[in-house]
């Protein structure tokens, strides 16, 4: 089986996808792939890098007529997955946010019966209290893009995503639209073997400590749910603010090892350089405000 793991960068963000790289060679000895949107890569190194120039057919000349930057990115997720199935069975993508501390193998096993991979996000789902989580699942989306497995079989599935990233890539709640992620909801009505991945230590993240509760076993390794071991983390703004807070402490070991990994590669990153405000996560304060007027007028 020839599979891979990939993912999407700009010259800035080198650095973190390198960091991914040295987490996932202490755990697996898979390829890695990575697209360089604004680049070409190094020679010589571990990592195979492309440039957009490998994406070529109408539908991707369309997209990347239309976009720039974060949307570039996103959109290029599928059409990046469609490449890499030319010569290979199957391919993770991930976000270069993620860390790995466990073998994805698992997940590649679970590809050669499934047509792709998906993972919730686990908000929380709870009625009666911090109803804005609950009703997060469907403005945000049921499952994280920083995740998507797929292999050859899941083809039809990420051309149709690509179409999907073509038509729109904007946050618009009322529309039911949020970027490449929410369209992923749709996958497992329109498609075949589409695998929801339950394993609660993969796509660990700041958003999901309700759902996948944390706690340490004999050996101080974390656990999942109480019986998931860790996979992977997320490392999104807002995991970070969760451990800096207190709300997720178990997470606080796992975070100190991968920004020593970001400083290996970029000796100036800090903590404070992760938890520097995103505009994702003011545009999120702003529509929490408007969630709760939305209450108290409706």
């Amino acid at each position: 089986m020839k599979t891979a793991i990939c993912t999407i960068s700009t010259s800035s963000h080198l650095f973190k996808t390198k960091a991914l790289r040295q987490s996932l060679k202490m755990v697996s000895d898979v390829e890695f792939h990575v697209l360089l949107i604004d680049g070409v890569g190094e020679e010589g190194t571990e990592i195979i890098y492309y440039g957009l120039d490998c994406l070529s057919s109408d539908l991707a000349q369309s997209i990347k007529s239309k976009y720039k930057g974060d949307a570039l990115r996103w959109a290029c997720k599928p059409l990046f997955l469609l490449h890499l199935l030319e010569t290979k069975d199957s391919v993770i993508y991930v976000d270069n946010d993620i860390c790995f501390f466990g073998s994805p193998s698992f997940l590649f096993d679970e590809l050669t019966k499934s047509a792709i991979l998906l993972t919730p996000h686990y908000y929380e789902a709870n009625p009666r209290e911090n109803q804005n989580w609950l009703e997060a699942n469907f403005r945000v989306g049921l499952f994280n893009a920083g995740f998507v497995g797929a292999s050859r079989e899941g083809k039809n599935a990420l051309l149709w995503w690509a179409e999907c990233c073509l038509y729109n890539i904007k946050q618009s709640p009322c529309r039911g639209l949020f970027d490449d992620q929410k369209y992923l909801d749709l996958m497992p009505v329109l498609f075949h073997h589409i695998y929801i991945v339950k394993h609660k230590g993969c796509n660990v993240a700041g958003w999901n400590v309700v759902q996948c509760p944390r706690t340490a076993n004999e050996n101080g390794e974390l656990v999942l749910a109480k019986e998931f071991p860790l996979v992977f983390i997320h490392f999104a703004n807002l995991t970070f603010k969760m451990i800096e807070q207190g709300v997720d402490p178990l997470l606080a070991q796992y975070s100190e090892r991968y920004l020593q990994l970001l400083k290996n590669e970029k000796p100036s990153h800090t903590l404070t350089d992760e938890l520097k405000p995103r505009w994702f996560e003011l545009t999120s304060m702003i529509r929490f405000s408007l969630w709760k007027l939305y209450r108290i007028f409706e």
